[in-house]
């Protein structure tokens, strides 16, 4: 799909602020490590991912998710008054029900008029919500809206381990399922979309014009990367089994399936794109999908090095990340690579003009 009237007005992030490295998650398994004969490094070795974040013990998600909607605000000087519709579309929710949204939309004050709800699609939902952001806007039924996520990865990370921990009959080849969710993060990021016309207008700037956006379903592979149960609400401790070989496999063919289809849905040459932003999972996930799609890995920016894989919010805070550090330049064109488990590929194509940032 193409847009014509959409821009991204301002990127809000919360990054937690607490740190645990690689070599952190290894100590607390040395017995398993030192059982099963593993060498020490090797899951920074594996993923490139130094170090994670996580938020301190109790932290509302809907806290997060309300602090970085008033950063994306601010960030851009618009009003709550002037968004029209809520999405909150991270994995972790607060409740089975009400939708978290809910709670965010009361902490941020938005208008009683104003669409709220949850998404949900694993390492997609932000980039999902942005897309329904954009149509609604696209099609005048609004002018501007929110797309937030918090992702809290503490109960996966101490399940995991505690798992792996107790677990007398595992093996070299049985852990590896586990490996995904060692590398996980926390973190919050809100995206703030607006009509360019009127936010143009008003002397906030055109931001970046989100030209379009493509989709690919790969379900058949739906059972690479699973957890064990719907574990939303309050103890937030699911298993996660992911066949990493097979999804990395499965995911770069997607991904080059919706890459081909985005450049033919811009009208883009592979050599008039100045940046990309892949979904934040690995070094050799990025690796293998930039050398499939052609792609340089100078024009690519990633942050899971230092805060690794934060699911739905991992590509919007990267991009957040790189306006913060002039990564993106006006007039310049980005591609974002989006992957996530199911399987599924959203992509879409930026041309930068200001884009507020607050982090």
């Amino acid at each position: 799909m193409l847009f014509q009237n959409v821009s991204l007005l301002s990127v809000g992030f919360v990054l937690p602020p607490l740190v645990l490295t690689s070599t952190d998650i290894e100590n607390r398994l040395e017995q398993v490590y030192s059982r099963l004969k593993l060498p020490q490094g090797r899951l920074e070795g594996m993923s490139g991912i130094r170090e994670r974040r996580l938020w301190e013990p109790n932290t509302r998600i809907s806290d997060m998710s309300a602090l970085s909607c008033h950063r994306a605000l601010e960030g851009a000087s618009v009003s709550a008054n002037d968004v029209q519709c809520l999405i909150h579309a991270s994995v972790c929710r607060e409740f089975l029900e009400p939708a978290t949204a809910c709670r965010v939309h009361h902490l941020v004050g938005l208008p009683e008029n104003a669409w709220v709800y949850d998404v949900s699609n694993a390492c997609l939902g932000v980039m999902n919500g942005a897309v329904q952001i954009a149509q609604l806007i696209e099609s005048g039924v609004i002018q501007a809206g929110l797309v937030v996520g918090t992702e809290d990865c503490r109960g996966l990370l101490e399940a995991t381990i505690d798992q792996l921990t107790h677990d007398a009959n595992l093996t070299r080849q049985s852990i590896k399922p586990a490996f995904a969710s060692l590398t996980i993060g926390s973190g919050s990021c809100a995206w703030l979309l607006g009509d360019s016309r009127v936010f143009g207008m008003r002397g906030n700037g055109l931001g970046a014009s989100i030209r379009g956006a493509v989709a690919v379903a790969r379900t058949k592979h739906h059972a690479l990367c699973q957890s064990d149960t719907d574990a939303a609400g309050s103890s937030m401790q699911p298993i996660m089994n992911t066949d990493s070989e097979l999804l990395l496999e499965a995911g770069v063919a997607t991904g080059a399936t919706a890459f081909e289809l985005l450049l033919q849905e811009l009208s883009w040459n592979r050599d008039e794109i100045d940046s990309t932003v892949c979904h934040q999972v690995g070094s050799a996930h990025r690796k293998r999908m930039l050398e499939t799609l052609a792609m340089p890995v100078e024009k690519d920016f990633s942050t899971f090095e230092v805060l690794g894989n934060t699911g739905s919010v991992a590509l919007p805070t990267a991009l957040g990340t790189g306006l913060q550090r002039d990564y993106f330049q006006p007039g310049t064109k980005t591609a974002l690579l989006g992957i996530g488990s199911g399987l599924n590929s959203i992509m879409m194509g930026l041309e930068f003009g200001r884009v507020a940032v607050r982090g």
